[in-house]
């Protein structure tokens, strides 16, 4: 592993991988750490559409925004990587305080690895034998790894248990509860729950830390609702702790948290009573990091709570349009190649003319469908759209954005470009 990882990406020679990038740089040899010493300006450094980008304003803004929340909250945060698989994100959320980075998949933990990541929370049951013997080694041979993971079966028990044992480490690992009938994974009553953790308490390879779970599923999320959800879950913790099941650790871990509920975990996690070791409070709120212009403006728990601060948009997506066939009717060259879509369909933000670099609100024009590499426009017949002009998208749900574009631009108000943020899908 070289001594820096991170820094190690400023190596690589900008190239055919990455769209949008300026074709002169990768034919002059570049690496991507030249050309962001070049301080390039996004249109008029010889980007080419479409490309996406990062506010760097707004992703600093995030950043500092959910590190103070936790902070002022008495929780850890474990953000979620699987949203941005940017290491140099992860890196920058670890400076903003976070105990360290939420996975979902194997894959997703390996890549944490690769770039120096030392505790890892894996958000999912992991009953993969070649993963599970990675993990194993991973962890018998850095003593300041921590890797904690969901258990929500005792099948799953029985399969960790085969592929571990014979090995020199215990694993760390949570009860999940399951938020309801219908909902995504964990186990569905507290009955359950004790079923899982007794079988945890049989093994030699496994170790029992905490619980947790995921308010998001609760069917039909409410306040109410979701505050009952969480109330069950650190009801569980406590009973846990009272009947003697989390022996042989330090700290006991309850864990919740998605983007739209942190308030609520907040809020639940402070009524946890004093146990019988240290609890730690863990957050893992992942697409705040860039925010998104629909889906999660809508959802964040700063509408609820203005008070506490609030997260902005970072990202943007440029496209140009290439054909004006009618006065109802443009197309621009990005498509589903380049758009997330998933949560809805991404709303036109500004369009800039390439000739005078002045940009104008389009409240006359909007996104009507996609298809793989166009965006149809509507127009209302009087906006004044012409060919060649550069149209700035904004998008929904972080997590389908990132996955699409492996080498983002950081871009500053005036259109400099700072930095490019690597992703690993």
């Amino acid at each position: 592993m070289p001594s820096d990882p991170v820094q190690a990406l400023a190596q690589e020679p900008v190239d055919h991988r990455f769209k949008g990038l300026p074709p002169d740089a990768g034919q002059a040899g570049l690496t991507v750490g030249q050309l962001t010493a070049e301080r390039r300006n996004l249109h008029t450094g010889g980007f080419t559409t479409p490309v996406l980008t990062l506010d760097a304003e707004a992703l600093s803004h995030n950043l500092a925004a959910l590190g103070s929340y936790a902070e002022r909250h008495g929780l850890a945060f474990a953000p979620h990587g699987k949203t941005c698989m940017a290491p140099q994100l992860f890196h920058r959320q670890l400076e903003h305080g976070a105990w360290g980075i939420t996975a979902a998949v194997p894959h997703q933990a390996r890549v944490y690895r690769a770039f120096g990541i030392r505790r890892i929370f894996l958000a999912n049951e992991l009953v993969d034998a070649a993963a599970l013997r990675w993990v194993a080694a991973e962890l018998a041979a850095d003593p300041d790894f921590r890797f904690v993971c969901y258990v929500d079966s005792v099948r799953g028990v029985e399969l960790m248990d085969r592929a571990l044992r014979g090995g020199s480490v215990r694993v760390d690992v949570v009860v999940e509860l399951g938020a309801g009938e219908g909902a995504r994974t964990g186990a569905r009553s507290d009955e359950d729950c004790r079923a899982v953790a007794d079988a945890v308490a049989g093994t030699d390879t496994l170790r029992l830390v905490g619980i947790a779970g995921y308010e998001a599923e609760v069917p039909g999320a409410d306040p109410d609702s979701v505050h009952a959800y969480l109330r069950r879950l650190t009801g569980l913790a406590v009973e846990f702790d009272k009947s003697g099941r989390f022996t042989g650790t330090e700290e006991i871990v309850v864990s919740a948290g998605g983007s739209a509920w942190f308030d609520a975990v907040a809020d639940v996690f402070a009524e946890i009573p004093e146990l019988s070791k240290p609890v730690l409070k863990l957050l893992r709120s992942g697409a705040y990091v860039s925010h998104d212009h629909g889906w999660y403006t809508r959802l964040t728990p700063f509408n609820r709570i203005p008070e506490e601060g609030g997260l902005r948009p970072a990202f943007r997506l440029w496209a140009q349009v290439v054909s004006r066939p009618s006065p109802t009717q443009a197309f621009i060259n990005a498509g589903k190649r380049d758009i997330a879509y998933d949560l809805g369909l991404p709303e036109v933000e500004l369009v800039r003319d390439p000739l005078s670099g002045a940009e104008r609100p389009a409240p006359g024009v909007r996104v009507l469908k996609l298809s793989d590499q166009h965006t149809w426009l509507e127009t209302d017949g009087a906006e004044d759209l012409d060919v060649g002009d550069w149209v700035a998208l904004g998008m929904s749900h972080p997590c389908t954005i990132f996955e699409k574009w492996p080498l983002i631009p950081v871009v500053e108000a005036d259109g400099t470009v700072t930095e490019y943020v690597r992703t690993f899908f």
